[in-house]
């Protein structure tokens, strides 16, 4: 395991040094984006907020902001569960020109395949930690605001070191957590034979 310092917007060489289990922190510009922005752009086919591959971080994420006189403060900050937009993934990462993915839990099997192809990866947060790392982004723009709102708005923004994130899935095809859960049901069979518990075992129903 290796610990890498980035700057965005990443290179090819940036993204395909990264192994499963590497951290990452990032600094430089990137874009929040939610549910709304995907189906805005990808399903009702309106234009993509931003130049393709100029801002090549995603972040999978809503901050909460709040407005001051000429600019915004990021209240708070912290991923959301990446599988919830496996649909748009490999649309996502090849359309829009994606090296990197930022959001918790991982992505599924077409957008691992689009990510090996076009070599971008998916990291996820090491902790829960919203408010720890709001002095490490910084607001630049925001794209859509009237459109989507601010929760699933285009967020521009300006990252300094923020992570540590853990490489989940790279360019290679590798996937942390399939390789994790591989072990988890090693352990889990081993465990249950060691307790006498049948194989064919199934939880109470409580209703």
């Amino acid at each position: 395991m290796k610990t890498y310092e980035l700057c965005a917007p990443l290179s090819e060489e940036d993204v395909i040094q990264l192994e499963v289990g590497d951290l990452v922190y990032i600094s430089g510009p990137a874009f929040s984006c939610r549910s709304r922005l995907h189906r805005y752009v990808l399903d009702e086919g309106h234009k993509f907020p931003l130049p393709p591959g100029e801002r090549n971080v995603l972040l999978h994420a809503g901050p909460i902001m709040k407005k001051n006189a000429e600019s915004w403060d990021v209240i708070s900050y912290m991923p959301t569960s990446s599988i919830r937009f496996e649909k748009w993934g490999a649309l996502s990462v090849d359309q829009w020109k994606l090296r990197m993915i930022v959001g918790k839990t991982t992505m599924g099997e077409k957008t691992r395949q689009m990510m090996q192809k076009k070599k971008c990866v998916h990291v996820s947060p090491q902790c829960v930690s919203p408010n720890l790392w709001i002095d490490s982004i910084s607001v630049e723009d925001v794209k859509l605001f009237d459109e989507l709102g601010s929760i699933e708005a285009t967020w521009c923004l300006r990252l300094g070191k923020l992570g540590p994130f853990v490489v989940d899935i790279d360019c290679k095809g590798n996937e942390l957590f399939k390789k994790v859960n591989r072990e988890v049901d090693k352990n889990r069979i081993a465990a249950m034979r060691m307790l006498n518990i049948p194989e064919d075992f199934e939880y109470t129903k409580l209703y």
